[in-house]
């Protein structure tokens, strides 16, 4: 559909506005307050360089290490300050009609329509699977989440092919795929001419203050990308972290956290699930969309009680009887489970004990 009216306030809304100091933060989908100790003490140690512009092989150092994990060719990849930009890029391809598959991230839509892009919004219902013939046939550009934000669906990669076609670029967001243990439908590996994938590292890595992340795709559709960035469209220590995080052991231990993340998901999804509140599923990802009523008197609730939750009446196909949760260990749902426990009665979904 098109929206007559679009509210871009609302889709510039960011969880990081929520979570103020002093707050128990459930609003931002970031693993920890800092990078993991190895990854510091790599940064640390390019302090000392900082005194020189990034060079050319820095760079190369940071797509040939992505090209490895990722079994592509070192061309196929574009580094990014950070994935928000690789969607403040998409404008530059230049399409006749976006399609965003909705709810999901409202970063691309928003970069989309302050370029003047036309755009069409795919909106999901319950349990928020894609249908590739929901899709018009029109949009030379489509782009959708995987695992999807807020609802932390994983789509099947055979989904997501199915919307491939000529004259079609196909955008998947996998900011969220590496905290998905094996990463089993990513479609990393296969980007090319009509299929974009997007990684972002601030997620897995605690890394939202440096801004990392990268593009895969075809080198002619990355140079079209690229054209008009600044000189050094990334600094020295963002290039670090891509290379560092890209390699073997950085994967193995990411991986492995993802599978914590699962536990902890999972266990938290149950706890929430018996005080009464609809938890949409099956999550992949490390967050969970819950349904509540009087959502937003529940999350000013929240938020007096010190825990901080995102809202998402932001995202479209979603409203205020919706809340999205960070996964986070079993201490601090604690603490989240005890409030609502206290506060939450009148918001239950369900008859919770």
């Amino acid at each position: 559909m098109f929206a007559d009216h679009v509210d871009l306030a609302g889709l510039r809304h960011h969880g990081d506005v929520e979570a103020r100091p002093g707050l128990l933060d459930f609003a931002v989908n970031v693993q920890g307050s800092a990078p993991p100790a190895w990854l510091r003490e790599r940064l640390a140690g390019a302090l000392d360089t900082l005194g020189r512009y990034p060079s050319h092989d820095d760079a190369r150092q940071a797509r040939e290490a992505v090209a490895r994990r990722h079994g592509v060719e070192a061309d196929r990849v574009l580094t990014l300050a950070g994935g928000a930009e690789g969607f403040a890029l998409l404008p530059r391809l230049r399409p006749r009609l976006a399609a965003v598959v909705h709810p999901s991230f409202t970063e691309p839509e928003l970069a989309l329509r302050e370029a003047d892009v036309a755009v069409t919004r795919v909106v999901l219902e319950p349990p928020y699977t894609l249908d590739p013939a929901l899709v018009p046939a029109a949009a030379d550009l489509v782009v959708v989440g995987n695992p999807t934000n807020p609802t932390s669906v994983l789509h099947p990669a055979a989904t997501l092919r199915a919307l491939c076609r000529p004259g079609r670029i196909v955008v998947v967001d996998e900011a969220f795929m590496d905290a998905v243990p094996g990463e089993p439908e990513s479609l990393a590996a296969e980007a090319g001419d009509g299929l974009l994938v997007l990684r972002s590292l601030t997620k897995t890595w605690a890394l939202a203050g440096l801004r990392c992340g990268y593009l895969l795709g075809s080198p002619e559709v990355l140079r079209r990308l690229a054209r008009g960035r600044a000189h050094w469209p990334l600094g020295t220590l963002q290039l670090t972290a891509v290379a560092a995080t890209a390699e073997a052991a950085a994967v193995a231990g990411s991986q492995a956290r993802a599978v914590e993340i699962g536990h902890e998901r999972r266990a938290m999804a149950a706890r929430l699930s018996a005080l009464g509140f609809e938890v949409a599923g099956p999550a992949a990802g490390p967050f969970l969309l819950l349904r509540v009523r009087d959502g937003e008197i529940l999350r000013k609730q929240l938020r007096q009680q010190g825990i901080a939750v995102r809202r998402c009446d932001t995202f479209p196909g979603l409203g205020p009887d919706h809340l999205r949760v960070a996964v986070r260990p079993a201490a601090e749902v604690d603490r989240l489970v005890e409030v609502l426990r206290a506060t939450g009665a009148r918001h239950r979904i369900t008859d919770g004990t």
